[in-house]
């Protein structure tokens, strides 16, 4: 599995509040919610963000509530990874079972810039930051999480799994 697309970076503690603000946790519907992502911290992302793009933050990116709805809404808005210092641990979790592929990388998340056109390897971990040329590793995904990444999420994969 690959992903390729333009950074948009963040800084540290970056919340579930600022990816999607409370007023809009009563919907879940993916346009409404993609058309809000983001919009705690920069009211302008939902315009920018294209189909593939990477959303690159420093530490603890995720974290504050538990709300599904924070990972869901950069999928529904075309992110195609998450790279961080370091993951919310509950944030990281939601975001495996929805489908939405989120890495650790201490070294690419400082140096990566907005606007950087990186690709992403999940199968060997690898991320590289075309405008640069700087490869960076971070740790491939288990071939579990794959699966459920690849079935679209974890409900996905067991209803693939286990049809009726």
């Amino acid at each position: 599995m690959k992903a390729k697309g333009i950074v948009h970076k963040f800084g540290d503690n970056v919340n579930t509040d600022d990816i999607i603000p409370a007023k809009f946790l009563s919907t879940t519907d993916p346009k409404e919610l993609a058309s809000h992502c983001m919009e705690g911290i920069s009211a302008d992302f939902a315009k920018k963000v294209k189909i593939g793009d990477i959303i690159i933050a420093g530490k603890n990116f995720g974290c504050g509530s538990s709300r599904e709805h924070a990972p869901f809404s950069i999928k529904s808005a075309g992110v195609s990874c998450v790279i961080a210092e370091t993951f919310a641990r509950i944030f990281y979790r939601n975001s495996i079972n929805i489908g939405l592929p989120i890495l650790e990388s201490e070294e690419a998340a400082r140096d990566m810039e907005d606007g950087n056109e990186i690709e992403v390897d999940f199968d060997n971990g690898e991320v590289k930051n075309i405008t640069t040329g700087k490869i960076y590793k971070s740790q491939s995904f288990p071939e579990f999480m794959r699966k459920i990444i690849a079935a679209g999420g974890l409900l996905n994969m067991l209803n693939t799994d286990n049809p009726r």
